[in-house]
């Protein structure tokens, strides 16, 4: 029996991972897809006149199982994959490619969504109903349903083939980074590095059965301090080309090939569609439009980060020459001397503010501000299952104890979990036939693990990166609509930064700091003095940084805007693209693009821009939170309606207007980050 197939008779209808085994998922998909046509050939073969219900809503109800089974595969291979999964994943892509080119490109289906389309004007519909039959008609149109059939095939080829590569560019990443480890058996090699990561590598090492000596890897709780407190200058150059260079050293993991293919697959969609570029086409359901718009944001925020940025680089140079650091700084050298000269500037540093940051004391004041904002309370459940031991859940509840969703947690780097964090669901949010189907969500993380002396201590940057994925968590839990594709994070790709980047100013604040900033030890609260330099250092490099994304926002549209088709050489191409952002000499050998997961993996192809659009809006937002006290029920409340229980149910200007009574101001980020006096 697949457990995958049957109802799951488990609490809240959650995932029973102990029963789910490899073998499962493949049968699965393919049972879900043959369901899922069907549910599409009683609409296509029904003789009621296509109207709202029985055309649009019947649509977006079908091929639910495939929606859910797809969700727990596609999870496991980013949280908890191997290679068997990895195979699965090469299998199953292409069918679910297939699937939905099958909807996408079925005539009858789309002569009856465009029946309904062209009444839009005479019947009458609730703005969401607008906005699910406006979006069902446009999914159909840019996918392809107005191509002859010929150019139907084509596109097929195409998206089956962009499925594959996304994937082997994925696991090429990943087995760079599992691969390389630096063995270091020199005690002196060790100079600078705090106890927590000396103790975390001798722990690594013993793993890897090399007792005796500390291994360094380039997961990031290994990387990040590795490259912030090395005094071993030669040994810091080591670990950031092995970082730098991944799958870009025309060897069986060489990603360049597989990225000329991507951009040229995409570009070539794109053209197949009627769209000048891949930009175009994605830019048309975002906020921002158009590639020329995205290119006018991002220039005018270079016009005031560069200057500065080229200055805080000068003072970085200046003060590390002053204690008898390098000539010229390179790109290994600038965490190292930047945490320094934090300290130096502000008497702050991460080892002085981790002790203050359990990771258990950060997730209950998480926790705690969600209460007070939004009325939310969190009781850990022990008898849902999970893909890992490590993976904690929690029931969340409202103010009268009504279930709102199942929250799962995975906080710690292992083989089988990509770098980085994110936010994920298993299930979405949806009301069918007035019962309220509540969500399941999931934040995946990589932070440093406890250790035989030490529990997990967060870095700063640890801690704003748990309130992130924890604000796309709430935009999630909160969501209040009737249909899954427009629920939660189901918005405008450049309006989904909006929750995470918000939740984390609360990073920053005195009243929020004080509920769950405590000494591990001792218990003592976060000093007033050391909650002051936070303040004080948040913008401390910001310019530099600020040019940084904006180099990488700039280097995806470079890729995506038409002018890549050509390239034949990917590193002398990003090379180009960089010039205008690149603040430090070039270092031969390291490239960007051949592990940019977020645009060649992820969603983010011509996107990377909106992490910028998403700051000018939360810059904005949490103004009106200040303005009003940041735990402020009114304005909190207004938040939760009008953005985080919305979803995608309008155009999100309209949403954001209607909570903060006016269009976001771009001034507001850039006087937070002090960039305009």
């Amino acid at each position: 029996m697949n457990p995958l197939l049957q109802r799951y008779n488990t609490p809240f209808g959650t995932i029973p991972f102990d029963l789910i085994k490899n073998e499962h998922f493949l049968p699965a998909i393919k049972e879900a897809i043959a369901l899922g046509k069907e549910d599409i050939k009683k609409i296509t073969s029904s003789k009621e006149v296509p109207d709202f219900e029985n055309t649009i809503v019947a649509l977006e109800r079908g091929g639910e199982l495939v929606g859910s089974v797809s969700s727990v595969f596609f999870n496991l291979n980013s949280a908890e994959t191997n290679d068997e999964i990895q195979k699965l994943a090469r299998e199953i892509s292409p069918l679910l490619s297939e699937y939905s080119n099958d909807i996408l490109l079925d005539q009858e289906l789309f002569v009856k969504i465009k029946t309904v389309y062209d009444q839009i004007d005479k019947v009458t519909l609730s703005p969401e109903q607008n906005t699910l039959l406006v979006k069902t008609y446009k999914s159909f149109v840019r996918n392809g349903a107005n191509l002859s059939e010929d150019k139907k095939l084509k596109l097929r080829e195409i998206d089956k083939q962009l499925s594959q590569l996304s994937l082997l560019f994925g696991e090429h990443v990943l087995k760079e980074t599992n691969d390389f480890f630096m063995e270091v058996t020199d005690e002196k090699d060790l100079s600078g590095l705090p106890p927590f990561v000396v103790e975390a590598a001798a722990i690594a090492a013993k793993e890897k059965g090399k007792e005796g000596s500390w291994i360094f890897t380039l997961q990031f709780p290994s990387y990040i301090p590795f490259m912030t407190y090395a005094d071993n200058r030669a040994l810091r150059e080591k670990m950031f080309y092995a970082f730098g260079s991944k799958a870009f050293k025309g060897d069986d993991n060489d990603n360049q090939k597989i990225v000329l293919d991507i951009v040229r697959l995409r570009h070539e969609r794109a053209n197949l569609l009627g769209y000048k570029s891949h930009a175009d086409f994605v830019l048309e359901e975002r906020m921002a439009e158009s590639p020329s718009k995205v290119s006018a944001f991002l220039d005018n925020l270079l016009k005031y980060a560069k200057p500065i940025g080229e200055k805080e680089l000068k003072e970085l140079s200046e003060y590390a020459r002053s204690i008898g650091g390098p000539e010229k700084l390179e790109r290994w050298d600038i965490s190292y001397y930047s945490e320094k000269l934090k300290k130096e500037k502000y008497s702050i540093d991460d080892e002085m503010l981790k002790p203050y940051f359990k990771l258990e004391n950060v997730i209950d004041g998480v926790f705690q501000i969600a209460g007070k904002l939004y009325g939310l309370k969190f009781k850990e459940i022990n008898n849902v299952q999970v893909y890992h031991p490590d993976v904690k859940v929690y029931e969340v509840l409202d103010e009268q104890d009504k279930h709102v969703a199942v929250f799962y947690a995975d906080f710690f780097p292992r083989a089988g979990k990509r770098n980085g964090a994110w936010m994920t669901s298993f299930r979405g949010q949806k009301k069918v036939n007035g019962v309220d189907i509540r969500p399941h969500v999931s934040i995946v993380c990589n932070f440093t693990k406890p250790t035989g002396t030490q529990p997990s201590l967060l870095t700063f940057n640890e801690v704003t990166t748990l309130f992130h994925e924890f604000g796309h968590a709430l935009h999630g839990m909160l969501a209040d609509g009737t249909y899954e594709s427009l629920s939660g994070t189901s918005v405008y790709w450049d309006f989904v930064e909006l929750p995470s980047q918000v939740f984390e100013n609360w990073v920053y604040e005195k009243d929020s700091l004080d509920l769950f900033a405590k000494h591990y030890e001792t218990g003592a609260a976060i000093p007033l003095d050391l909650v002051k330099k936070i303040k004080e250092s948040a913008n401390f490099m910001e310019a530099y940084q600020t040019v940084r994304q904006i180099g990488l926002a700039q280097l995806d549209m470079g890729w995506h805007s038409g002018q890549a088709n050509d390239v034949k050489d990917v590193g002398a191409y990003e090379k180009e693209l960089q010039k205008a952002t690149d603040l430090l000499p070039p270092a031969t050998g390291a490239n960007t693009s051949c592990s940019f997961s977020h645009i060649f993996q992820g969603g983010y192809s011509s996107g990377y821009y909106s992490y910028k659009w998403a700051e000018v809006l939360d810059a904005d937002a949490f103004e009106f939170f200040q303005e009003k006290g940041i735990f402020n029920k009114d304005t909190a409340t207004l938040f939760k309606t009008h953005v985080l229980s919305a979803g995608g149910s309008e155009h999100p200007m309209e949403l954001y207007k209607r909570f903060r009574g006016k269009e976001p101001s771009p001034e507001a980020l850039l006087r937070r980050t002090g960039m305009l006096k």
